[in-house]
C-alpha cells in the first residue's frame, strides 16, 4: 500500500502535557506558516542567509551572535565542538579522530545530567568532549564546582529544566561566578525557557529550542559571545552538516521570534482556561488545584489528584486510559505513580479542556459503577 495523508490513520491528539517533542512540540501560527511557505518557495544564498538570520536572532536574544540549528540538541553539540577546537580549523574535520589531540571535558552537575528524550551527555560527547559529573544526584555546591575544574576543562554546562534536580543546587549566578573566576565559558541549556531575553547576560553560550516556548518550526538556537559562536561556526561544515536547518525553518523561526511577546499566554489566561477542570472535584476521590511550574516559568497547570481508594482508580490507570481513548489525551504524568498528574493549558483549547474533563468523569465514573 502506498502511504498518503489520507491513509496514515493517525489518532487525533490533545496535548495537555506541554511543549513535548514526542507530540511534535508546538502548533504554528498562520504568520509562521506563511513565512515557512515563503522560505520553501524561494532560493537563497544559504551561507548569507545563515549569517544574517543569526544577526537577527542575536538581536532578539540580546546576544552578540547566534546560529540557527535544526534542534536544541544540535546547538549543544556545536557549542561543545567549538570549545574543543577553538580557532584550529583543521581539527574541525578531525574532531573524533583519535590520531589528533582534541581532548577536553565539560563539567555538568550530576543532578543536571538528564535524559530529556536523549541523554544530555550524548550531545556533549557528540561535540567531542568528555563528561565530568560534579556533586551528587540530590545536591551540589559552588565549592564542588570549583574543585572539579582542571586544565582539561573547556566549559561548564548548566541545564535549566524542570527535568533537573531543583533543590540544593547552586544558582546560575553562583556557577557563573566560579566559571568567570577560572576563565572557563558557561553554557546554559535553556531549551524550554520562556524568558528568552535574559540568559545571554548570564551565560557565554545559551541554547534554546526554536519550537518550544518560541513556538516556531523544528529548530534550535545557539547564541552568546561572538568569540564562542565564531568557534562553533566552522563546525557547520563538519558535524553540523548533519544538523543543518532548512531555509523554510529559518524564516518560520524569525517570524515566531518577531511575534513572541504578543503570543505568550499570561498566567491569568492559563488559569481561566483551566476553570472547567474544577468540576472534577465533585467526584469522589478526585481533587483539583492549580500549581505553578516547578522550574519557575510563568506557567500554571491544573493538578488532578486521584485518591485510589475512593476513586477506585489509580492515577496511572487514569492517565493510560486518557491516552488510549478514541482521542489520545496526553497529560503531564511525571508524578502519576505518586497519585497525581497535571494538565498544561498552553497547547489546549477551551473545547479540549471540556473534553478532558468529560473523559476523566467517564473513566472514574465507570470505576465507581464497577465498585458499587
Amino acid at each position: 500500500m502506498i502511504l498518503s495523508l489520507n491513509n496514515l490513520d493517525l489518532k487525533k491528539v490533545i496535548n495537555a502535557s506541554g511543549r513535548m517533542s514526542i507530540l511534535g512540540v508546538s502548533t504554528l501560527s498562520d504568520a509562521v506558516v506563511d513565512q515557512l511557505a515563503y522560505g520553501a518557495k524561494n532560493y537563497f544564498e544559504m551561507e548569507e542567509l545563515v549569517k544574517k538570520s543569526g544577526e537577527v536572532i542575536a538581536y532578539y536574544l540580546n546576544a552578540e551572535a547566534a546560529i540557527i540549528t535544526n534542534s536544541a540538541s544540535a546547538a549543544i553539540a556545536l557549542a561543545v565542538a567549538g570549545l574543543i577546537t577553538k580557532k584550529d580549523k583543521m581539527l574541525v574535520d578531525k574532531l573524533h579522530d583519535k590520531n589528533y589531540k582534541t581532548n577536553g571535558e565539560i563539567i555538568v552537575m550530576k543532578g543536571h545530567n538528564i535524559n530529556y528524550g536523549a541523554p544530555v551527555e550524548v550531545m556533549i560527547r557528540l561535540g567531542g568532549a568528555e563528561v565530568k559529573e560534579v556533586g551528587y544526584s540530590n545536591m551540589c555546591s559552588a565549592d564542588q564546582v570549583q574543585a572539579a575544574i582542571t586544565n582539561e576543562t573547556v566549559g561548564f554546562l548548566y541545564v535549566k529544566s524542570h527535568h533537573c534536580v531543583q533543590k540544593n543546587m547552586p544558582s546560575i549566578d553562583q556557577v557563573q561566578e566560579v566559571c568567570h573566576r577560572n576563565g572557563i565559558p558557561l553554557l546554559i541549556d535553556a531549551a524550554a525557557e520562556e524568558d528568552i531575553h535574559s540568559y545571554a547576560s548570564l551565560g557565554d553560550l545559551v541554547i534554546f529550542s526554536g519550537s518550544k516556548a518560541i513556538e516556531g518550526p523544528t529548530s534550535g538556537i545557539l547564541a552568546g559571545k561572538k568569540q564562542y559562536i565564531d568557534y562553533s561556526f566552522p563546525h557547520l561544515k563538519g558535524i553540523g552538516r548533519a544538523m543543518k536547518v532548512g531555509k523554510e525553518s529559518i524564516f518560520g523561526l524569525l517570524t515566531a521570534l518577531e511575534n513572541y511577546e504578543s503570543t505568550k499566554q499570561s498566567v491569568d489566561f492559563q488559569t481561566e482556561k483551566l476553570k472547567p477542570l474544577y468540576k472534577l472535584s465533585e467526584i469522589k476521590g478526585i481533587s483539583v488545584t492549580c500549581i505553578n511550574d516547578e522550574a519557575g516559568r510563568d506557567i500554571c497547570r491544573g493538578r488532578i489528584m486521584v485518591n485510589e481508594k475512593e476513586a477506585n482508580r489509580h492515577a496511572v490507570e487514569v492517565v493510560n486510559e486518557l491516552k488510549n481513548g478514541e482521542v489520545a489525551i496526553y497529560t503531564r504524568d511525571y508524578h502519576a505513580t505518586e497519585g497525581h498528574f497535571d494538565i498544561d493549558p498552553r497547547s489546549v483549547t477551551k473545547d479540549d479542556i471540556l473534553l478532558i474533563t468529560r473523559r476523566i468523569e467517564e473513566i472514574v465514573g465507570e470505576a465507581h459503577e464497577v465498585k458499587s
